[in-house]
């Protein structure tokens, strides 16, 4: 199963080619055991080379701005016609409709199940409402630890500023500029 870290990087490309108004997009969640190379393929396509070209530019920009993540590898871009960006938890294939259509990877990957965008963002904020369930309880007590350490840190810190200020206010300077006491009168 993939991280939440990739998934959340799946879900950017994804809405990065729906921003640039891709066609049919697919995400097959690949079988581990027959594909070890990578755990998800987003497909989809563009009606010209151009367009191809603008969404893989908005995907690696997208992913490099926001997570700072670049593809290992790019393949395609050239001619357009079906260009490849690898991701390593996940494939992005961006074909043009006829090629799209002679290749057919979702048929060649039968065992892979398609999800839908909606699905894999459901997933992930499970899995993050999950991740954070389970850290919670650490989390109070270290918060409780912290906040009485600064409490007992700030007591003495009190006393100290007091202190000093006691001892501000009893020195004075004299007209020649030399610090005398001055005696505390007691009223009767």
């Amino acid at each position: 199963m993939a991280s939440i870290e990739s998934n959340q990087l799946l879900l950017a490309a994804a809405a990065a080619c729906e921003d640039k108004k891709a066609e049919d997009i697919r995400i097959l969640a690949l079988d581990p055991a027959e594909s070890g190379l990578t755990d998800y393929f987003l497909i989809c396509n563009g009606t010209n080379e151009r367009q191809n070209l603008a969404i893989t530019d908005e995907i690696e920009l997208r992913l490099k701005r926001d997570f700072g993540v670049y593809p290992n590898s790019v393949e395609g871009r050239r001619q357009g016609e079906w260009i490849l960006m690898d991701y390593v938890d996940f494939i992005v294939h961006v074909f043009s409709a006829e090629k799209r259509a002679f290749y057919g990877l979702e048929r060649l990957r039968k065992s892979a199940t398609s999800i839908s965008v909606n699905d894999l963002n459901a997933l992930v904020s499970a899995r993050i409402t999950e991740t954070r369930a389970k850290k919670t309880p650490a989390k109070k007590v270290a918060t409780k630890v912290v906040a009485k350490r600064v409490s007992a840190k700030s007591d003495g810190l009190k006393k100290a500023v007091a202190k000093k200020s006691v001892a501000k206010k009893a020195t004075v300077k004299s007209p020649a500029g030399k610090t005398t006491q001055k005696k505390a009168t007691k009223k009767k």
